[in-house]
């Protein structure tokens, strides 16, 4: 029903406005968004899905970053269109990337989310994982790729340098 693939640049701004329409106005503000500025999201893990008639109808996003020195994917943001929420479409933007992360070798992957949402893809609470305030700490969760990955992995969330 949905094709999933890599966004490309020229799905960008097709992208945002969907992001812009599933979200409150200011998402941008949000401290996740600083980790994010003049990085450019991981190739590969970017991910549209389109409907049959070639409209987007969701979009999934990952951004490098270092947590206590050590590489990590932060994911976010995920969207589905209004027209197509409840369709499982989220969770398949989340399966189908997950697993593409896992190939590409990274090892670990966090986000900022609800955890009853997230917990059904095995993210959990982050303990000693500090982000950029203001984020409440028992919404910063994560997720091995690598059994163990996280294991010993505290400190700050800090953004990708180029040469990483």
């Amino acid at each position: 029903m949905f094709r999933v693939q890599g966004e490309t640049e020229a799905d960008w701004w097709e992208v945002e406005g969907l992001y812009d329409l599933c979200f409150a106005p200011g998402r941008e503000a949000l401290s996740s968004y600083r980790l994010r500025d003049g990085v450019e999201p991981v190739s590969g893990l970017s991910l549209t899905a389109r409907d049959p008639q070639s409209i987007l109808a969701g979009a999934i996003r990952y951004w490098p970053v270092r947590v206590g020195g050590r590489a990590a994917l932060l994911l976010g943001p995920v969207a589905v269109h209004p027209t197509h929420q409840g369709e499982g479409l989220g969770a398949l933007l989340m399966q189908e990337s997950i697993a593409r992360g896992a190939v590409l070798g990274w090892k670990r992957v966090m986000l900022v989310g609800d955890r009853p949402y997230y917990a059904r893809f095995g993210f959990e609470v982050l303990e000693g994982v500090e982000m950029p305030p203001p984020t409440n700490p028992e919404r910063v969760l994560g997720l091995d790729l690598v059994p163990g990955s996280w294991a010993g992995v505290t400190g700050a969330v800090e953004r990708w340098q180029a040469g990483d």
